[in-house]
């Protein structure tokens, strides 16, 4: 509505200021003398040089054509700033009167501004500008004013909200704050000439969408922090995708790098648990190989020994870590946001690290206990068969 209103004032007020000046200019013979003037500058070639005119000077430079045009338009905006005196105070009356409406009212205002001057300049000589462009341009820069404190204050919105206490995953608050900015401003800004403003805008939004993601803490969440990061990286990325924003393109494969590193820390999280005393085991087997001790060497150790790993080994029967996988699923299930369908992607991933898993640990077992016929109660291809199971019976 307020861009409509803006629209409709501007295009009345245009004519009604031309005819007023054209008036002012034939009643008091300004343009006459203007002209007359001009023409003398300008083909006769002449330059003004203290008191009067010498046409043996050569050609006027432009400044000074344009210096003297200022000079000459004076008295004509003297007259149209007392006649339309209210002009500026009722426009900057009614951008603040549009800022109450809707707090995102200010980027139709401005984009309504930008493209009436454009216009208005555009149609006009390279002369400097008349009253009216004056005060349109100081009503643009209280319109770009009125913009910039909307995004300064949506950006200290964002990256002050708070995570609800009982915050169980999900879309963030300072997300969908983003994303509902994004979709109203680029709406607005279509068919816009001008849109380095908005530009900035969404840069200065995303790292402070960025910041408020990081800022999260697993005190304040009661799921694991990293999926909750996740799956918010993930929706900007397909959010950014879906828009085709230039000037946020490394924004977007940033918030994919996140996804994917958050994934990965997520899954790691999670993998120790169907397997954990046997993943504990392994851990330290290979922090004693760190440590300078020989492969043939690490059995002997008391903790380590072929007595322990079969220990370990028996507490994982295959139907065990089969009854383990499907309770990690239904966990997983549970808490991942069904929204972002990220369910099928995080499944799989875990199940090519799972399987990665198995395999250092078999491979750990030949070179550490070569010889002792220690295997574990399931091979790879079993596990393959679990997860493919548990996939289609969910």
């Amino acid at each position: 509505v307020s861009k409509q209103v803006l629209q409709q004032v501007l295009r009345e007020l245009q004519p009604l200021y031309t005819a007023e000046q054209q008036f002012i200019e034939e009643f008091f013979q300004l343009s006459h003398d203007t002209a007359e003037l001009l023409e003398v500058c300008t083909l006769s070639g002449s330059i003004v040089a203290g008191d009067g005119v010498d046409p043996k000077a050569g050609p006027s430079p432009p400044h000074i054509i344009s210096s003297l045009f200022f000079r000459l338009e004076e008295p004509t905006n003297q007259l149209l700033s007392e006649i339309f005196s209210c002009l500026e105070p009722e426009l900057r009356g009614f951008l603040d009167v549009c800022n109450k409406v809707h707090s995102f009212s200010c980027l139709q205002v401005l984009v309504t501004l930008n493209d009436f001057i454009f216009e208005l300049r555009g149609s006009s000589s390279a002369l400097p500008s008349s009253f009216l462009n004056t005060v349109l341009g100081n009503v643009l820069l209280l319109a770009k004013g009125n913009f910039n404190r909307c995004i300064g204050s949506l950006c200290n919105e964002i990256e002050e909200a708070k995570t609800p206490s009982k915050m169980r995953g999900g879309i963030l608050h300072s997300v969908s704050r983003f994303e509902e900015f994004v979709d109203f401003s680029e709406e607005v800004f279509r068919a816009a000439r001008h849109r380095a403003e908005l530009d900035k805008a969404h840069l200065r939004l995303v790292s402070s969408v960025f910041s408020s993601i990081n800022s999260l803490s697993s005190a304040n969440l009661k799921v694991n922090t990293d999926m909750v990061m996740m799956e918010n990286y993930h929706h900007i990325h397909r959010f950014l995708c879906q828009k085709k924003i230039p000037c946020l393109e490394l924004k977007k494969r940033e918030a994919k790098h996140r996804y994917n590193e958050h994934m990965e820390k997520y899954i790691i999280k999670y993998l120790g648990q169907p397997l954990e005393k046997l993943h504990h085991f392994f851990e330290g087997v290979k922090a004693r190989l760190a440590q300078g001790v020989k492969e043939e060497e690490v059995s002997f150790q008391l903790a380590y020994s072929k007595q322990e790993l079969r220990k370990v080994i028996e507490k994982y029967p295959s139907k065990e870590v089969k009854r383990a996988l499907e309770t990690l699923y239904r966990k997983i299930h549970k808490y991942l946001s069904p929204e972002e369908n990220l369910l099928p992607v995080v499944w799989h991933a875990m199940e090519k690290e799972f399987i990665r898993q198995y395999q250092e640990f078999e491979d750990l077992i030949q070179r550490c206990y070569a010889g002792s016929g220690i295997t574990m109660d399931f091979t790879a291809g079993d596990l393959l068969s679990y997860f493919n199971s548990i996939t289609l019976t969910s």
